[in-house]
């Protein structure tokens, strides 16, 4: 079993116990999978992780994360939180937001982002796992709103690995640090299902 997995650097938000790290780290291993590069040692960060063409990269995702002990927070409709899913989704870091809030979705991530300490976001570039003409700008305009940077994180189907691509700091230039992140993904990323792989990144497949 391959034993490369990144430790988790101090400032870093964590979750779980060495217990529940070592049995996720072993779920994640024993698929098959590894996990390349270094995290970054930062206390807030908006982390996207491309491509997302299937509902499976949830699960290697989380495993990864879980067997790290890294805290991902992540984002969700508000009624969600009104079904029996609710403890689930408290238990994985869901956080609830209003999408019809007069304040918008973005601003109201950037000021609960403000009220931590340590906080990584996690964010599908994408949007959804269906094929996407664009990627979407919310990560960014987030980042830049926080000021915060940007950790990016790749699915290698070919090669079973997640891949942690370093770290961005947006410029304001959105175009143009777009252009910048999509091109650190080159050769370093597969999907699951090929049809669904959004159009700036099948320009970039190896």
């Amino acid at each position: 079993m391959n034993k490369n997995f990144p430790i988790l650097p101090k400032q870093v938000p964590s979750r779980g116990h060495c217990f529940s790290q070592m049995l996720f780290k072993h779920i994640f291993l024993a698929q098959g999978w590894r996990f390349e590069g270094q995290l970054p040692d930062l206390p807030k960060a908006v982390a996207i992780i491309s491509p997302h063409t299937s509902n499976l990269d949830a699960w290697y995702g989380f495993t990864a994360l879980l067997g790290v002990g890294l805290k991902m927070t992540i984002f969700g409709k508000h009624t969600l939180f009104k079904t029996p899913l609710k403890p689930l989704l408290e238990w994985i870091g869901v956080i609830p937001v209003q999408r019809n809030q007069k304040q918008g979705l973005t601003q109201q991530i950037i000021h609960f982002i403000d009220t931590q300490d340590q906080i990584w976001i996690g964010m599908a570039p994408e949007g959804t796992r269906k094929h996407a003409q664009n990627i979407k700008s919310g990560f960014y305009q987030i980042a830049l709103g926080a000021h915060i940077p940007i950790v990016m994180f790749s699915f290698d189907y070919d090669d079973k690995t997640i891949h942690c691509l370093g770290v961005f700091h947006p410029t304001g230039q959105y175009e143009h640090d777009l252009d910048y992140i999509l091109n650190r993904y080159i050769g370093k990323f597969s999907p699951k299902n090929p049809d669904w792989l959004a159009e700036p990144l099948q320009k970039r497949l190896k």
